[in-house]
This record gives structure tokens, sequence and C-alpha cells, in this order.
């Protein structure tokens, strides 16, 4: 009997706790504790080391308040952090508006007016340039009023670039164009006209002759007009302007004249929406639309170093270049110069450090001048470094073997550039490149010896390009309408190796 009524009370008991588990309560929950909660606070001030020195907060720095001098440091830190990447952003404009005021202070061209950059001295003031192809080429301010070019039929090619050197589409072709600022409206009729739109309202107008008879690219040349659409009934005539060896540049400069240049573009151009936060960032450095630049000296300080510093990053982010597919091959130390996509140019100004390596040492980037197939085009390539990896030097020898079978339908050239000007290198002999349009000395099979140092090697002088010794220097290859060869990469290009 005891037995049966232990199990039916023990029966009993496990129907009630079933009961009571299934039927709904409230229910509490204990209050949870982290180990961040847990741990001891600390009195008096905390300091902790991080890569800007020490940082001090009232207490531990979880529970701490940056002490006032904290506060100071780390608004200036930000902020030249944020002008150091400005720097980079900024390349292309500044460059852009650094070239117009050469062109147009400088060489005293007018707006619009086209400048013949044929010597050696005045190239030198174009960042890379060409050392043998002749340069036409203008800056034009459409805030007045549009403007008209007059791309001759034959003979001539060119371009038309916006104030942050992108192309503007279909700009190239032989045409008449009517050209339109922002917020400006096409005419009604505009029956004749290749109407274009600029985003901004400084463009950048360059023509090269295609014409190898020197004679009618003369008469190319002269049919080429650039004037203000106001002046369409009766347009002046075309005054080109001969630089001839007058020493100009149209170099990015140093220092506080950067932010200069840069606050000239900012205050006269539309602000394109993927540059807002870039804005917003250098408004706390006194760089601010529709406000004169006045900066204090806290300010001119953090600008004048983040502007060195900058500089520093750029040079880097060019010589060092640590982009996927930069490397033409493996066995060598030649990159993609401009690693813009032909069938996407419009891309290439979203990526930062890719257009801030060309930047920093070029001018100019279209579809044109980094393609992806054979035709008229242009390929660059560029080196930094030797064959053991040491950078090129101005006081060391060296040999450039280039194979025979060159990749290319016209010509292929090597050019020297300053490392501090990035212009032509600068020598008493003026010669900063050799092409295989020159009468070089050949070896047995096909390949030619480039010599590049202080002194020439008895026998090639021909192909001898002088440096200067203290004056570091870098190397274009440039491939004048490559060929399959040089797409698929199946054509090596060696280092430069000491001798």
């Amino acid at each position: 009997m005891k037995l049966m009524a232990l199990a039916i009370v023990v029966l009993v008991s496990t129907v009630a706790c079933t009961q009571q588990a299934d039927a709904p309560k409230p229910t509490a929950v204990a209050p949870q504790s982290s180990a961040r909660d847990q741990a001891p606070r600390t009195t008096g001030p905390q300091a902790i080391e991080t890569r800007i020195g020490p940082l001090e907060f009232t207490h531990d720095f979880a529970n701490g308040y940056p002490t006032d001098a904290t506060v100071e440091k780390l608004y200036d830190e930000r902020d030249f952090q944020r002008a150091c990447q400005a720097y980079l952003w900024s390349l292309p404009a500044v460059s852009f508006a650094s070239w117009q005021r050469g062109i147009t202070q400088g060489l005293g061209a007018g707006n619009g007016q086209i400048v013949a950059i044929l010597s050696y001295e005045a190239r030198r003031g174009i960042l890379t340039a060409n050392a043998t192809t002749p340069y036409y080429l203008g800056f034009a301010d459409l805030s007045s009023g549009p403007l008209v070019m007059q791309m001759p039929a034959s003979g001539v090619q060119g371009g038309i670039s916006d104030a942050w050197q992108n192309n503007i589409p279909d700009s190239e072709a032989p045409a008449k164009y009517l050209l339109l600022g922002p917020g400006q409206k096409a005419p009604a009729d505009v029956v004749g006209y290749a109407v274009r739109h600029s985003p901004t309202f400084n463009i950048f107008l360059g023509v090269r002759l295609t014409d190898t008879d020197p004679e009618r690219a003369k008469q190319a040349l002269a049919q080429l007009q650039v004037y203000p659409y106001a002046q369409r009934g009766n347009p002046p005539k075309m005054e080109i302007l001969d630089s001839g060896t007058k020493a100009w540049s149209g170099l990015p400069p140093r220092g506080m004249e950067y932010w200069q240049r840069l606050d000239e573009v900012i205050q006269r151009e539309p602000l394109e929406p993927r540059d807002i936060f870039f804005q917003a960032m250098l408004r706390p450095l006194g760089l601010e639309k529709g406000k004169p630049f006045k900066p204090d000296a806290r300010q001119t300080k953090i600008l004048t170093d983040a502007a060195l510093v900058g500089e520093a990053m750029a040079k880097a982010n060019t010589a060092d270049r640590r982009f996927a597919g930069v490397k033409y091959r493996p066995d060598a130390h030649w990159d993609f110069a401009l690693q813009l996509d032909a069938d996407n140019p419009a891309a290439y100004w979203n990526l930062l450090d890719e257009r801030a390596s060309w930047f920093y040492e070029a001018v100019g980037a279209g579809p044109a001048m980094a393609p992806k197939r054979p035709g008229p085009s242009s390929a660059y390539l560029s080196a930094y470094k030797d064959k053991a990896g040491k950078w090129l030097d101005g006081g060391t020898s060296y040999r450039l073997r280039v194979p025979p079978n060159a990749p290319i339908k016209l010509f292929w050239s090597v050019t020297l550039y300053d490392l501090d000007t990035r212009a032509l290198i600068l020598n008493e002999q003026k010669i900063a490149d050799r092409s295989s349009r020159m009468d070089l000395r050949r070896n047995v099979d096909g390949s030619v010896d480039i010599h590049v140092g202080p002194k020439a090697p008895a026998g090639f002088e021909q192909n001898w390009i002088p440096t200067v010794p203290g004056r570091n220097w870098f190397a274009y290859f440039r491939f004048y309408q490559p060929t399959e060869a040089y797409f698929d990469r199946s054509w090596p290009l060696p280092d430069f190796e000491q001798i």
C-alpha cells in the first residue's frame, strides 16, 4: 500500500511539473555583465601609446574623455590625414590648373588660342612630354560663352578634356564642334555642329599632326579654327602662338601653392557628386566653395606638411605601383603606366590610387592611350628600377636591350624623365629619347642596345641618352600603333641593366 501511494504521488508530481513547464509564465532575465563592465576603473589621467604618439584621457581609454591637449592633437591629425588623401584625389585637377596657368600666364596664350610646343625647352614645361612629336594645344574658359572648334577633315587629330583631364566623349574625330559649359543650352539651330557638353567650364584642346608630309600637315593645321560661338558670323583668323624656346612651367607646384591651385578649381568649377566628401574634408582647412581661402597659422602648417607627405605618397604610389595587373610581364620591372579600361574609360575616374599614379607624372588620359587591341593608338610602359631592383640613378650607366621585331606598326621610343620635375631629362646635349625612327646601331640579331648614363660608350654614341649624376630619372617605353604581340605580352622587354 505504501509503495502504491508513493507511485501515485510521483505520477501526480510529474504531471504537475509537465503542466507547469508547458504553461506560459513571465520570466525574469538576470542582468548581463561583460568583462569590460567588470574591469576595475582607474582614477586620474591615463595615456595610451599610438602611432601618432601618446594620447591622454581623464581616466582609462574606455572610460575617459580625451584631455584638451589630446583633443587638439586628434583634430590636427584628422585634418592632416584628410589633406594627404585630398592631395592624391586632386592631382588631375591641380595638374590641369597648373598647366593652364603656364600656357596662359607663362606663355601669354589667349582664351582658346592654340600654342605650338616644338622645342626641347618648351616641351620641358609639360609632364612626361614626348621628345619628338610636335604639340599643338590650348586652354579655354567656357564661362563667358560657348566655343567653336573646327577640326580639319584630314591631317590633324585632336581631343578635348575637362578640368579633371577626363576626355569629353566623341571629341577626337574631324568635325565642327560646339562646346558648351555647365548650364549652357545648345542654340535652336545646331545644323553642321557636333554639340559637346563639358562638365567643367575650363577645358583643354589638343591636336597632333597625322600627315607625314610636312607641307600637307602645315596646310591642315592652317584649317584649324577655335573661336567664340558669338563670332560665328565672322570667325577671327586663327593665330597659333609659337612658344619658341621660352622657359615656362606647367608642373604642379609644391607647398601652399598646391592648395592655392586646388582652391581655384573648387571656386570656378561645379561640384561632382563623387567629390562631395573630399570637399567636405577640406572645409576645416579653409578650402570651401564660395569662401576666400585664407588659412590661419594652424591650417597653413597642416597643409604645408600634407603637401609634402601627400607628394611622397604620390611618388611611392607611382614608382612602386601595387595594383592588380600592373606588370607588363613578370620577368621585368616595366609597368603599364596608364591603367585605364579603353572599353569603360569613365570608370577610371573613380579609381583614386590608379589615377593618382598616372597624374602625378603625366597629363591627359584617354582610350587611345591605353588600348586593349590593335588600332590607331599608342601604349605606354614605365620603369623606375633596374634589373637588380634598384632605383634608376643618374650617376650609373645602364644598357636596355630592345629585342627585335617590336610589336609596332609605326615606331617605338624610349624616353627619360627627371624624377624631380617629371619633365624631359635636362642634360647639356638636350637628348632625352631614342627611337626606332632614328639611325641606331643594331646588333646582328636585330636587337638594339640603348645606353643610358653620364658617358657614351665607344661606338654607341647614336644609341646613348645622357644622364646627370645626382639627378635620378625614370623611363617611358612607347609603342605607336601596337600590334598583337604587345597585347598578348609575348614580346619581352628586358630591364635596364647596370654595366
